[in-house]
């Protein structure tokens, strides 16, 4: 089952996902459209998700708003890469990884 992606497209949109007062642990999947590896890397992890309530996923289109990926890592200290997960749970680092590194099943273990 694939993830319920919320699309991240401006700076701001991250900023009030930061500034949200909810306890849910908060995915960020880093996209490039024009890269086979970030293609076959997403297509991995949709195809490994289990459903998670308590974890928000979101998706950045790195083509297409690289503004918000590069606040992303300011606000993470994670250095930009893709594809990259990063998973934040308190406004901190619990778990990040990118290319063939990005594994579900840690994802699942570290939350």
């Amino acid at each position: 089952m694939k993830p319920n992606w919320i699309c991240i497209e401006s700076v701001e949109h991250l900023l009030d996902i930061f500034n949200e007062k909810n306890h849910k642990i908060k995915l960020f999947f880093k996209h490039s459209t024009r890269c086979s590896i970030s293609s076959m890397a997403l297509k991995f992890f949709e195809s490994d998700w289990k459903t998670a309530d308590d974890v928000e996923c979101y998706f950045i289109d790195l083509i297409k708003f690289r503004e918000v990926s590069n606040k992303l890592a300011e606000i993470s200290g994670v250095e930009h890469q893709s594809p990259q997960v990063i998973v934040i749970a308190n406004n901190e680092v619990i778990y990040h990884a990118s290319h063939n590194s990005i594994d579900v099943e840690k994802i699942f273990n570290t939350i």
